[in-house]
């Protein structure tokens, strides 16, 4: 069986190899992999500077942004469904993996699917416990490998949330620093949920947001302070500089919080009168989340499922499918990888910017594409 390997800790050893085949155990699901996401830990990974292999091994097989497909009905689930599956699995001695809630697990002992002692999608087939899996709605159909980095949004918005909600405080106004896949997914989930929403990053112009909804700020153009001040700030950019300043961008009670990551080391500016007085005198409160549990990937399931169609003239619209390109680096269809079609390098390469104005649409359905050609003979 062909997989998608990199050696952790050895930069450049990304590559496609033969791996011994999967039997599926009892208790087991047998699922074939049909697309997975790529991202800046897979990057990572294929960089040297991340990821753990599976006891033994000298290899990790990449993937944990996944669309699967169920090869044998059984323990719930029936051959032919779509279905995605969890990253981070209970490290099985802690209070929080005790309570399902491995996202914020104690001891770091947790595995996870293609990042850290555990083997990803990126294979033609791979035997999951069904209680990791999620079915994915024939409607959402190759939108679903977008569930996990969702689910990392709705992970982040649920805590936010929580943490908002120990006092008085109302979610009305949200700023998103960033713009990729996780910002522009935090957008839609903050204009799912009716908040005035402002998204900024460098590039001048970005339709994706403005077709949301939200207003699109480009940092080139002038100072954020000028936008006034949010009940959420959410940094997606993976810039340090940038969190440090969230806190400046609150209101009174107001949460900032930090999904990007930034491992430069290096010295960052903040006002010392935002962190020693706004910081406590108006209750501001500035946290970082990472990863996801069930329960926030079957939200996420559920949102881009109500997402994937544009609404009415007047309510938020949003061009989901949009996010998946073609052929680009971003999302491989998996079995052009591993028959070579396109080389892994490519397949880990970062994407070009992928939400400037006046970009042809990269999400094009078969069907659309059939009439096209009948039209042009």
């Amino acid at each position: 069986m062909l997989a998608l390997v990199a050696q952790p800790g050895h930069a450049h050893t990304t590559r496609i190899e033969e791996v011994p085949a999967v039997q599926a155990r009892e208790g087991e699901v047998l699922v074939r992999t049909l697309e997975v996401g790529v991202c800046g830990t897979d990057r990572e990974i294929s960089e040297g500077l991340f990821g753990i292999p599976p006891q033994g091994e000298p290899v990790l097989v990449l993937g944990h942004e996944a669309l699967a497909v169920v090869e044998r009905t059984g323990y719930g689930f029936t051959r032919g469904e779509l279905v995605t599956a969890t990253v981070r699995r209970s490290c099985g001695h802690c209070l929080a993996c005790a309570e399902d809630a491995p996202d914020s697990c104690l001891t770091g002992d947790y595995s996870e699917r293609g990042i850290t002692r555990l083997h990803g999608y990126a294979r033609e087939l791979v035997a999951e416990d069904p209680a990791q899996l999620v079915v994915i709605p024939k409607s959402l159909g190759r939108l679903g490998v977008l569930a996990e980095p969702t689910s990392i949004c709705e992970r982040a918005l649920r805590h936010a949330r929580a943490i908002g909600g120990r006092q008085p405080w109302q979610l009305e106004r949200a700023l998103v620093l960033g713009a990729g896949a996780v910002g522009l997914l935090m957008t839609y989930l903050l204009r799912l949920a009716g908040v005035e929403v402002w998204t900024a990053s460098l590039e001048p112009e970005n339709d994706l947001v403005e077709h949301s909804g939200a207003t699109y700020v480009s940092t080139q153009d002038g100072d954020l302070s000028e936008l006034g001040k949010f009940d959420l700030v959410v940094e997606a950019a993976g810039n340090a500089q940038l969190m440090a300043r969230t806190l400046g961008q609150l209101r009174r009670n107001g949460v900032a919080c930090i999904l990007g990551i930034d491992p430069r080391r290096q010295t960052v500016e903040i006002d010392g009168r935002v962190l020693g007085v706004d910081l406590i005198l108006e209750n501001r409160v500035l946290f970082g989340s990472v990863n996801a549990q069930r329960r926030d990937l079957l939200a996420a399931v559920a949102d881009l499922d109500r997402a994937r169609e544009r609404r009415k003239p007047g309510e938020a619209g949003f061009r989901v499918g949009e996010l998946i390109p073609g052929e680009s680096a971003a999302f491989v269809r998996l079995r052009k990888v591993l028959r070579r079609r396109v080389p892994a390098a490519r397949a880990l390469r970062r994407p070009r910017p992928a939400s400037r104005s006046r970009r042809r649409p990269r999400f094009v359905s078969p069907r659309r594409t059939r009439r096209a050609r009948r039209g042009r003979t």
